[in-house]
């Protein structure tokens, strides 16, 4: 699978009182980029739940190399790293004129939406992983 790409604006409410974008907005970036690339998959958080899916995230570790600010268009990109029974981990980076400001591996798991684990979507599995 190759790498997924999504712009993002940054805009007034991204930002915290120094002009930079606050920490905790990359997060939602984060999650842009792992919603689009489900989608772009053929894979719609709706549907999962209508099935008692859900994905949630068990792991991230990120590295702030740089700031955005204000009125900057940045691209995620996710990758998918490995892929297990219940999880999927990704490597993500937010860029500004292609140079790496944000970068995380992030490992999300398929829950029951009732509790505990579930297995990836067989639908999804034979997108990210061919022949599985």
């Amino acid at each position: 699978m190759s790498t997924h790409r999504i712009p993002v604006r940054i805009y007034y409410e991204d930002t915290d009182f120094s002009g930079n974008v606050y920490h905790a907005a990359y997060l939602k970036f984060f999650e842009r980029g792992r919603t689009e690339l489900l989608r772009d998959l053929g894979v719609h958080h709706v549907e999962l739940a209508e099935q008692g899916v859900a994905f949630a995230v068990r792991s991230m570790e990120i590295e702030f190399l740089a700031a955005a600010r204000i009125d900057d268009l940045l691209t995620v990109t996710t990758e998918v790293a490995d892929t297990g029974g219940v999880r999927l981990v990704l490597d993500q980076t937010i860029l500004r004129d292609d140079k790496v400001i944000t970068s995380a591996r992030v490992t999300v798991v398929a829950i029951k939406m009732s509790g505990g684990p579930a297995r990836l979507p067989a639908h999804l599995r034979a997108r990210l992983v061919p022949g599985a």
